[in-house]
């Protein structure tokens, strides 16, 4: 729609083609920094109070679609926009300074980094472009452990380049929207709605569960996805704002105010309402059939919605009088600029049983953490390290964790940084160095150069590695 069919698919070639030939160069020096950086990382795990304490359960993972932190927590007339996400953070281990490190790769780039603890790559997508380079994935992790492992998402098994990417991944069976009845009356937005992709989704598992000992299976869930237009679908939930008024006559009048209604911001909320629903009820089909007994759920974000922020200065700065936003001059008007957006985009992490609420794990971590730790630290959990995450376990690095964006912006808990612009907001009353900001920033460009040598040349390839040495 942009640049018109011709300009695109000239553009598409030489996306296409150029993988290809940054692989033909270099690999003699990307080789070098890989071993440099490597160099003095341990063989062996670290570890800590949580080491191995899922180790032998089955684990659902859950992908959920544009689902957004913000929204925990908020309300509506009181109503809870995401019940289901409220519980869980509060009965299980919330990491709520949780960002998912997405590039032009999105879902796909989430997934690369939730499984391997790599960044997408500077050019092209990881799951289109180097679907088959050698990594070292959680899957893989799990299959070397004796489960079985299994991916499902109603949409087409291509989109994203899956059904290649995923087998590369370890998964051993990928249910895609082959495997699923669609039908017309059960679709919102890209394909099968999210409440029947969970009700199919438990009869399969039920089989998986009684032929296999431990199992670990992704679900990626899909209706919550822009442009979130399908709001005659999602169910009832009211985002206006209403106002019981008493009268000095002592009538009584409930007045209804606009607020987030005809709003991308006040759909997205809509949907979500309704993913969250069918997430809660996903949750009650796996206890009714016995499937939350020895099972650990985690649940992660994929990217934020990418909404307006018109939007949101709407939702913190509301004027019901005249419908529209609060004048910046206003007492009551809340800042939010370029840096609390940025700031603004996590995404939920948690880690959840049916018996942590109210254990020693049940807990909020408010460490700031990126999806590239994802890996180290459920590894810990379950009993696996791989050395080449280039994450960590957030449990021994509390207080000093990084978080890098693709395009070189970093977060920390004392500085979110802007690489483009060279400045920064401060998050702490500390006074930050110049020393602080410069290490961080190498640190980040060493790691995002790392984590691409590592996929475009396949450095994890022990083969072609000793190829090229003979």
């Amino acid at each position: 729609m942009r640049f018109g069919i011709y300009v695109y698919q000239v553009n598409d070639l030489v996306t296409s083609i150029q993988p290809k030939i940054n692989a033909m160069f270099g690999y003699d020096r990307a080789k070098k920094s890989f071993d440099d950086y490597y160099v003095n990382v341990s063989d062996v795990a670290q570890t800590n109070q949580y080491t191995n304490i899922f180790e032998g359960k089955n684990v659902v993972v859950i992908h959920g679609e544009s689902m957004m932190t913000n929204a925990i927590g908020l309300q509506f007339n009181g109503v809870d926009v995401t019940p289901t996400l409220n519980r869980l953070s509060k009965e299980g281990m919330y990491f709520s300074n949780f960002y998912s490190e997405v590039s032009v790769g999105t879902s796909s780039d989430s997934e690369l980094t939730y499984n391997t603890s790599l960044m997408p790559t500077k050019s092209g997508t990881a799951f289109v472009s180097y679907s088959d380079r050698v990594f070292n994935s959680t899957p893989k992790y799990f299959n070397d452990k004796g489960y079985y492992t299994f991916s499902m998402h109603a949409n087409n098994a291509d989109f994203w380049n899956r059904r290649n990417m995923h087998a590369n991944l370890g998964y051993q069976r990928f249910y895609a929207k082959a495997d699923f009845k669609v039908e017309p009356e059960n679709t919102i937005g890209l394909g099968l709605s999210d409440k029947e992709f969970f009700k199919q989704s438990i009869k399969k598992l039920n089989t998986i569960n009684k032929k296999n000992e431990n199992w670990y299976g992704l679900f990626i869930m899909l209706s919550n996805h822009t442009p979130f237009s399908d709001v005659e679908k999602y169910g009832e939930f009211d985002v206006s704002l209403k106002e019981t008024v008493t009268h000095e006559d002592g009538t009584v009048e409930e007045v209804v105010y606009p607020y987030m209604e005809n709003t991308k911001l006040g759909n997205y909320f809509k949907s979500l309402h309704y993913a969250d629903q069918a997430l809660g009820e996903f949750i009650t089909m796996l206890d009714e059939n016995g499937l939350l007994e020895d099972t650990v759920f985690v649940l992660y974000g994929d990217h934020d919605a990418r909404l307006p922020k018109a939007d949101y200065r709407r939702l913190y700065n509301y004027d019901k009088e005249n419908d529209s936003v609060l004048d910046e001059s206003d007492p009551n008007y809340v800042i939010f600029d370029s840096y609390q957006y940025e700031l603004g985009r996590k995404v939920p992490f948690i880690i959840w049983t049916k018996d942590m609420a109210g254990s020693e794990l049940n807990m909020e971590i408010t460490d700031v953490m990126g999806m590239i730790d994802v890996q180290p630290t459920l590894g810990n959990m379950f009993g696996f390290y791989n050395k080449y995450a280039l994450g960590h376990d957030i449990f021994n690095i509390r207080g000093s964790n990084i978080v890098v964006f693709p395009n070189g912006n970093w977060v920390s808990d004392k500085v979110y940084y802007n690489s483009q612009k060279g400045e920064y907001l401060s998050l702490t009353p500390e006074a930050i160095s110049e020393e602080y900001i410069k290490n961080c920033t190498e640190y980040t460009n060493n790691l995002l150069d790392v984590s691409n040598n590592i996929i475009v040349f396949d450095l994890l390839n022990e083969d072609k590695y000793k190829e090229s040495v003979e």
